[in-house]
């Protein structure tokens, strides 16, 4: 029982990106994939750490929808649809005028990126968060 507390002991003192090393050995030794310990293990360094690590891990955006200016309403709703799959023109135009609004939530970055450009492409004012 010594050896382990000895063991947690060690391991508490591990920098996030040491604990990230350690972590990558014991998947490839072990065969196996740790993404859950991982996120916590990232949490707890993170604190420490100012928080930085848990930012660089983010795989999930919210595209959200800032400002339209008056003129660029209509390009936007358009744009709106196209972004947001199965969404009705007076859905989209509701969406629009409730800026700032969530267009898109838990999208992926490349989703959320592609989203962005073409929103902003129509005249809208866009935010990933």
């Amino acid at each position: 029982m010594a050896d382990i507390e000895a063991l947690v002991q060690q391991l508490g003192q591990l920098t996030v990106i040491e604990t990230a090393e350690l972590v990558k050995k014991l998947e490839e030794a072990w065969g196996v994939t740790a993404a859950a310990p991982v996120a916590v293990a990232a949490v707890g360094g993170g604190a420490a750490a100012g928080g930085a690590p848990a930012e660089e891990a983010k795989t999930s955006f919210d595209v959200v929808l800032a400002s339209v200016p008056p003129d660029k309403k209509i390009a936007v709703i358009k744009a709106v649809r196209e972004v947001k799959a199965g969404l009705g023109l007076a859905d989209a135009k509701k969406l629009v005028e409730e800026a700032p609004k969530a267009v898109l939530e838990e999208a992926t970055k490349d989703e959320a990126e592609a989203a962005k450009k073409k929103l902003e492409d129509a005249g809208a004012k866009v935010e990933l968060k």
